[in-house]
């Protein structure tokens, strides 16, 4: 049975791989995926600091809410999260994502949204690694590796571990779970 997977971005900064691999991963998989955003009309997203393609926004935040959808994608790229922690709806929708039992995967500095939502406390995930003081700091255990999975929120460092991130988004979405993490890796 195909799911339905929000993909909450700020209107710019998106690091683009970190949407559109894991976009890809889930419609070959044969779900629906959805861009959330605050704001109507198209995101920016960025290939690390220069403009890259542009992705239609297809509900904005006053209009969704997290029994629309079965999971939640918070891509990275510095900016975005740190433009979507600014705005209440959007991180009151994580929070309730979170509080759901809701997949939610975040990479590379998209934790920061988690971290404004105040659901890291007791929580093992990963980061970008200039992220750890702040996991910390909020209460979570930050570690370095590909992919960690902590009850429902799933989490990788960077572009690089996209083939795990995506394949544990896939795999929850397919069988209810992922694996609990990836072998850890330097």
């Amino acid at each position: 049975m195909a799911k339905r997977v929000a993909f909450l971005v700020a209107s710019e900064g998106i690091e683009q791989v970190e949407l559109t691999e894991p976009w890809k991963a889930v419609t070959d998989a044969g779900h629906e995926a959805v861009v959330v955003s605050p704001e109507a009309g198209e995101v920016q997203m960025f290939n690390h600091l220069d403009k890259a393609d542009t992705k239609a926004v297809d509900v904005t935040v006053a209009d969704a809410t997290v029994e629309d959808f079965d999971a939640l994608v918070l891509p990275g790229g510095v900016a975005n999260p740190d433009n979507l922690r600014t705005h209440a709806d959007a991180v009151a929708l994580v929070r309730d994502f979170v509080a759901s039992g809701r997949p939610v995967a975040a990479i590379c500095h998209a934790p920061w949204t988690l971290i404004e939502a105040d659901v890291v406390k007791g929580r093992r995930l990963t980061s970008w690694p200039s992220l750890q003081t702040d996991i910390r700091n909020a209460g979570g255990e930050w570690t370095d590796e590909s992919l960690v999975v902590d009850g429902n929120l799933i989490t990788s460092r960077n572009p690089d571990d996209l083939p795990d991130f995506c394949g544990a988004v896939v795999e929850v979405l397919e069988h209810g779970s992922a694996a609990a993490t990836a072998a850890p890796s330097a």
